[in-house]
Formats: structure tokens, sequence, C-alpha cells
């Protein structure tokens, strides 16, 4: 079994601009910082910054580009991705990043967390929602445990 998944929590380190590929599909590169603090052993406060690059697809690019802004934190969840082109002076290059497939925005307007939908969700907004009813949970008592 294999896993490729990624999840951080960080502030947006630049304003986001959209693209378009070729073909229409929309696209988004944000930089995200996350912050790692530790006390070394000499009891000195240390600090270190990490900084992700962030692709977002289709309606969550637009969802990011429409919401997000410089310093506002989010949290993303996705896929380690790494690229490789060659560059115009002929030498390899790689770029890794994370291709974003969920995305909650932590700063929002209200003080709540606003969850957005998978990448991969249908863009078709007027679908209709099916509603499921609640389920009603069974009490456990100590004599069903297997233990």
């Amino acid at each position: 079994m294999d896993l490729n998944k990624a999840q951080i929590i960080g502030n947006i380190t630049q304003d986001i601009e959209m693209r378009q590929t070729p073909n229409g599909q929309n696209v988004t590169t944000i930089s995200i910082a996350t912050n790692r603090n530790w006390t070394d052993g000499s009891g000195m406060k240390q600090e270190q910054v990490e900084f992700h690059n962030v692709v977002l697809w289709g309606k969550l690019a637009e969802i990011a580009h429409q919401y997000l802004a410089k310093g506002k934190k989010v949290y993303i969840e996705g896929r380690i991705q790494t690229r490789n082109w060659e560059a115009q002076d002929g030498s390899k290059r790689y770029k890794t990043e994370i291709v974003g497939e969920n995305m909650i925005m932590l700063d929002s307007k209200g003080g709540n967390a606003a969850p957005f939908p998978k990448s991969d969700a249908p863009a078709n907004d007027s679908a209709p929602v099916k509603k499921s009813t609640p389920k009603k949970e069974e009490e456990i008592s100590v004599e069903d445990l297997p233990f």
C-alpha cells in the first residue's frame, strides 16, 4: 500500500494570482509559510520557517483567488508532486509542490473556519443535494466488548 498525503497549516506569503491553462482550466500557485518553534538544549527559543509551494486547480483555484490574500491562515491537504523540465540554458530543473485537493480557510470574516470541497467535486452548483438522515447510535455495554 502506498500513501502520498500532505497536510499543512500556515500563512499565505503573497497575494494570489489565477491563470488559465491553454484548454481553459483555472490554476493558481500559492506560497505558504509554516513555523516550527522549539527550545534548544541551552534554553534559547528557536524558530524555523519552511516555505511550501501549493498548486490549486479548477473550482478550488477560483475560491482561493477570490477569498485568500497575503497573511491569511489556511489549511491545505493534498499530495506531493515533483515536476521537472529543461531550462533555456539546457539545465534540468525540478520543483516539488503540494497539489491541493482540500482547503479550509482559517481566517474567515465571521471567525469560523470555512471548509471547501475537494477539488475533484463537480463544478455544477445546481445539482440537487442528497440529504441523509442521522443514524441512531446503539448503546454498547461492557459485556459486548471482546477484551
